[in-house]
């Protein structure tokens, strides 16, 4: 048996999130000093319409769990800055595969979908330094075309091919 020699070891938890503090720290330690590779201020390469459906994405998934595949994706429709009080108005459209995941993201009443729109709200203003976010995610979540290359270049991704 082969046996490696470590140079520091951490104990982590992802419950409780202890000693990950530690494991940053010494991480950014370790990373070798070079440019910035854009604007200090920037918090992603990505354009702000990704970064804000994918925040809605991760919405989705913290509050549905297992309930909802992986597959689901979310689009940003419109991103209109408001002149006068200088929020942000954000449209996306959730894409499921069923008609059955449809019912589970709109929620009793559409209690999940006001829920998820109310938590991608609150940290895209936080992001964007806006007093508010307005984003209504539609309730008429549509069915995702999974196999549809043209779908896969809207995202600005690649269509796997088999």
């Amino acid at each position: 048996m082969r046996r490696l020699s470590f140079a520091k070891t951490f104990m982590v938890s992802a419950l409780s999130g202890d000693g990950v503090d530690d494991l940053r720290r010494t991480l950014a330690e370790m990373v070798p000093p070079g440019p910035f590779h854009y604007p200090e201020d920037q918090m992603s390469d990505a354009p702000m319409r990704h970064l804000a459906a994918e925040i809605t994405r991760e919405k989705i998934f913290r509050q549905l769990h297992q309930e909802l595949p992986y597959q689901s994706t979310v689009e940003t429709d419109t991103w209109t800055e408001q002149r006068k009080d200088k929020s942000i108005r954000i449209e996306q459209t959730i894409f499921v595969e069923r008609e059955s995941q449809r019912k589970i993201v709109l929620g009793k009443g559409g209690a999940t979908i006001k829920s998820i729109g109310a938590e991608s709200r609150k940290e895209l203003a936080e992001i964007v330094g806006v007093p508010r976010a307005f984003v209504p995610v539609r309730e008429g979540a549509r069915e995702l075309g999974r196999r549809s290359p043209n779908r896969y270049r809207e995202m600005g991704l690649e269509f796997p091919k088999e």
